[in-house]
């Protein structure tokens, strides 16, 4: 079975780094929906050294870190799931008491249509994960 996130970006690549990428998921319902996704085909957070889970983390807070700056979001929601794609990401979901979903899990039952939510500018975006984000490369 060919694995997504190995055959490809999984999403907008804003942000990499010598084993890892941050993308942004193109889903008009959850504005600024972020995925840190590991390069290597790995499934778990403990096939990871110590360093490398710490590096990982660090990402993924980075992450929520600005989209709070820029979204100002209700809640932030951290998810590392896997069973559908079992490649190591986590999930970073900016989320508003308005979306279509909230106060479920995005993937459950919506509970009303969507009010108006705030728009990604891909730039600043970008320019805030570099300033926040370990040393890498903003795309």
């Amino acid at each position: 079975m060919e694995c997504e996130l190995c055959s490809g970006p999984g999403g907008v690549v804003l942000w990499a780094h010598e084993h890892l990428r941050v993308v942004l998921i193109d889903d008009l319902d959850y504005p600024g929906y972020c995925r840190v996704i590991w390069d290597e085909h790995i499934a778990e957070m403990t096939d990871l050294s110590v360093e490398q889970g710490l590096t990982i983390m660090e990402v993924v807070f980075g992450v929520e870190s600005a989209l709070r700056r820029l979204f100002h979001p209700d809640k932030v929601n951290l998810a590392s799931l896997g069973n559908m794609t079992p490649h190591l990401h986590w999930h970073v979901i900016p989320r508003f008491l308005g979306d279509r979903h909230f106060p479920q899990p995005i993937w459950g039952m919506p509970q009303r249509e969507a009010e108006v939510l705030p728009q990604v500018d891909l730039q600043k975006l970008k320019e805030a994960l570099g300033q926040i984000l370990p040393k890498g490369r903003v795309e």
